[in-house]
């Protein structure tokens, strides 16, 4: 048989619809790029015979390698939802699943709920914190293990890597006749170009530091769901390798970029550090704000290929024209440079400086660099792998703390470039310690701040005791080392006063309040 056009495929889907129905309800999906059939406990997605460029379902024999790397590719992260590559026999007035000669191929899937959708859970007020925890954990482990790509590819090279982007605003142009929206799209396609041409020595890098992987390609919320409370991604890129086998950083930016988007900056700031915090990527940071605008250019331009279905009115036409100004909107803040602040804490071990600067993330849309964590991934540790060593010995000596705070100086560095306030969570016990920080501040022409929590020593053996208990943190400061903290300490001295926020962690029980008194200390 001929191959089949739209027009010849959609008598199939409505033919292939009303067959699977059997009885009972079935309901017809469509998208720019599919049609996805829910019939019972299953789902059934339809490539549609269209050709973009960045995507060529244009042949019958494309559409069904496709479809068996869309299972093969989904079996990483969901296995238990994808289940077969089914042919679509007989005509398209008349189908038979499962039958050859194929006149089309469908996947075939495990129907889960549509409340499940991350989506559909953050609009129901259902997405929790740990939720979003969670995901984080399983999007790093995910990128820890997945394949990275080969040096000698050209899988993140600069050119392959730029092609898409530039790709992106080739194809609005050429839906997009508003002259305003075409101004605003040639000045986020002009700073994209410029950030881009002066920092190609770092996109190499990030290929040569192993940051190259084959990843999801499309994670925003409508493709990641919830299973019995576990996060679970789904409905990768199969369609162009070049658009999946990319920066991790540049995967994450997408989620981070749809969070805030729906209004959720708060989730956005929170799986953000969770996700840095695991992985230790805060290199990646430097790029964060060009991959976050290419990101809402990616859904700026789909909302532009939603123009061309069929049927749509003039009411709905503008919608997607209202979408795509969104979008360009949220690229256009992402372009713009910002002023970051540089924060560290003081304080003896069990102050509260972990617990108590948590909530400021969100409200400062920070990012938070442990020393507790650091040193040991210095070392080659887990955050909550017990080291062994004694005071003042192994990872906690003179030279491997010098080691830690540098490591400290340097991914402070480079989340500022990201244009992220930076919150450095460590004791800061030593003046020297304390100006190496003010001093990359002045540097730099940032606002620099201190928080010093205090308590007075017999709180704080309480509380390193029953945080010593419980094993559930990075830290592994007891009372032994408390008391040579005590005895060693060098406290701030009168011209460092300025810059500080003196936090009394004993008498404030509120973690609410602490926050609420930071923030007002810290903002103008």
């Amino acid at each position: 048989m001929s191959e089949l056009d739209l027009s010849q495929q959609r008598t199939l889907i409505n033919h292939l619809h009303s067959q699977l129905a059997s009885g009972e309800e079935a309901e017809l999906i469509e998208t720019h790029i599919s049609w996805v059939i829910l019939a019972g406990d299953y789902a059934y997605k339809l490539k549609k015979s269209i050709d973009f460029g960045f995507l060529d379902y244009s042949t019958l024999e494309k559409r069904r390698r496709q479809c068996e790397a869309e299972l093969r590719l989904n079996n990483r992260t969901a296995a238990n939802i994808y289940l077969d590559v089914v042919a679509i026999g007989g005509q398209t007035d008349a189908p038979l699943i499962d039958q050859q000669p194929a006149i089309e191929y469908m996947v075939k899937m495990h129907r889960f709920p549509q409340h499940a959708l991350f989506s559909q859970q953050l609009k129901q007020k259902r997405l929790k914190p740990n939720h979003i925890d969670l995901l984080a954990e399983q999007v790093a482990e995910f990128h820890r293990t997945t394949e990275r790509a080969a040096e000698d590819s050209e899988f993140g090279t600069p050119k392959t890597l730029f092609h898409p982007i530039s790709e992106n605003f080739e194809q609005i142009r050429e839906r997009i006749d508003d002259l305003e929206l075409l101004q605003r799209l040639q000045s986020v396609e002009q700073q994209s170009r410029e950030f881009f041409e002066t920092h190609q020595p770092l996109f190499t890098q990030r290929k040569a530091d192993s940051f190259i992987r084959d990843c999801h390609g499309d994670l925003h919320l409508n493709n990641i769901i919830l299973l019995d409370e576990k996060p679970q991604l789904f409905d990768c890129i199969e369609f162009n390798a070049r658009l999946r086998i990319i920066d991790v950083i540049s995967e994450i930016a997408f989620l981070v970029m749809d969070l805030q988007e729906h209004g959720a900056d708060h989730l956005a700031n929170q799986f953000l550090n969770r996700y840095l915090e695991l992985s230790g990527d805060y290199e990646g940071v430097r790029l964060l704000p060009f991959y976050l605008s290419y990101r809402a250019m990616v859904r700026a331009k789909v909302a532009t290929l939603r123009v061309d279905q069929p049927g749509l009115d003039c009411s709905e036409r503008q919608a997607i024209i209202d979408d795509f100004s969104a979008y360009l909107s949220l690229a256009e803040r992402y372009s713009k440079n910002t002023t970051p602040q540089l924060i560290i804490t003081h304080g003896l071990s069990g102050s509260g400086k972990s617990t108590l600067t948590k909530p400021l993330l969100a409200k400062l849309n920070a990012i938070r660099i442990r020393s507790d964590v650091e040193r040991k991934r210095l070392f080659g540790l887990d955050a909550l792998a017990h080291s062994g060593s004694n005071i003042g010995t192994a990872i906690y000596s003179r030279d491997a703390t010098g080691q830690t705070y540098t490591q400290l100086a340097s991914l402070t560095t480079a989340i500022l470039a990201g244009g992220y306030t930076v919150v450095v969570d460590a004791t800061f016990l030593k003046r020297e310690q304390r100006e190496r920080f003010r001093s990359l501040a002045t540097q730099l022409k940032l606002p620099f701040h201190i928080i010093s929590f205090q308590a007075p020593p017999e709180l704080l053996r309480k509380w390193v005791t029953e945080r010593s208990a419980l094993g559930n943190d990075p830290s592994e400061a007891g009372v032994e080392v408390l008391d040579a903290q005590l005895h060693s300490y060098q406290p701030l001295e009168d011209d460092e006063l300025d810059a500080t926020i003196v936090i009394e962690t004993g008498k404030l029980h509120c973690a609410t309040t602490i926050s609420e008194t930071i923030i007002n200390a810290i903002e103008p």
